[in-house]
């Protein structure tokens, strides 16, 4: 019965791989990749010869079966596109059938994007929350932000270029003009490490089109701020009774969320 190894590779510098992974990508019989093309750049520079298959969103339920039956025979290795599969990208599903049939998993570390901006965004490394990529949805994306607005810990998520503009006035508008860092094509020859307000990083990215594939590490709330304002109370009820709740419901989940108590929150939205 064979192992999976579930090995991080490089967020975008070849050079960040780590001995342990090119032996172990190089000794398993395959290698279930996020992205081939990707995949082979890597083992084409490391002179790894190992047969590769494609294993990303758009198939990985219907190639789990396939990767399984290669477990049986022997090892595999599973990679995303770019640092630790299963951290936002496919990897949760194989890992969590690969454990249910009795295989061992073993983890090869490497790099991850969230760590990385997070150390080098100058805001507390102590405690935070990765989110992984905010809602698409504008009204999905503020009642997550709603429910985040009074914790503590710094909030780290990522972010599409195309969606970067939006997510960041939502930010803004429900958690406050927070500092914040945003971390682009990290490691790579552009790489940009941006560091600021909230506000700021709007009209920074405001004047260009942005580019690149981007995370967000965004200062938890001030101990003033762990109670909401009115205003912020009065954004969050509007929101959730704008969903279809009724209005008990929404007063309910405010409350739980504002540090206000629910007839407070009641009253201010008759």
């Amino acid at each position: 019965m064979g192992t999976l190894y579930v090995v991080g590779t490089p967020i975008g510098n070849l050079e960040d791989i780590t001995l342990r992974a090119l032996r172990i990508l190089g000794e398993v019989s395959l290698i279930a990749a996020e992205d081939t093309r990707r995949a082979r750049v890597l083992t084409t520079h490391y002179e790894i010869h190992t047969p590769t298959t494609s294993y990303f969103e758009g198939n990985k339920l219907t190639k789990l079966n396939v990767i399984l039956a290669a477990l049986d025979a022997g090892d595999v290795a599973v990679i995303s596109e770019a640092g630790m599969p299963g951290l936002s990208d496919p990897g949760y599903e194989l890992i969590q059938a690969a454990i249910e049939r009795g295989h061992r998993v073993v983890p090869i570390p490497g790099p991850t994007a969230p760590v990385t901006a997070l150390v080098v965004s100058g805001l507390p490394t102590d405690s935070f929350l990765f989110l992984g990529y905010l809602p698409r949805r504008k009204a999905r994306r503020r009642r997550l932000l709603h429910e985040l607005a009074h914790q503590p810990h710094t909030l780290v998520a990522l972010e599409t270029p195309h969606r970067l503009r939006v997510g960041l006035a939502d930010i803004q508008a429900v958690l406050g003009d927070r500092p914040l860092a945003i971390c682009r094509e990290m490691t790579k020859a552009y790489e940009e490490i941006w560091r600021g307000s909230v506000s700021a990083a709007r009209a920074h990215f405001g004047e260009s089109q942005p580019r690149g594939e981007f995370t967000l590490v965004i200062g938890g709330a001030a101990p003033e701020e762990r109670r909401w304002d009115e205003e912020q109370v009065r954004t969050a009820l509007r929101d959730l009774l704008a969903q279809g709740l009724r209005r008990p419901d929404a007063a309910k989940r405010v409350a739980d969320l504002s540090g206000w108590d629910r007839r407070e929150v009641y009253q201010l939205g008759l």
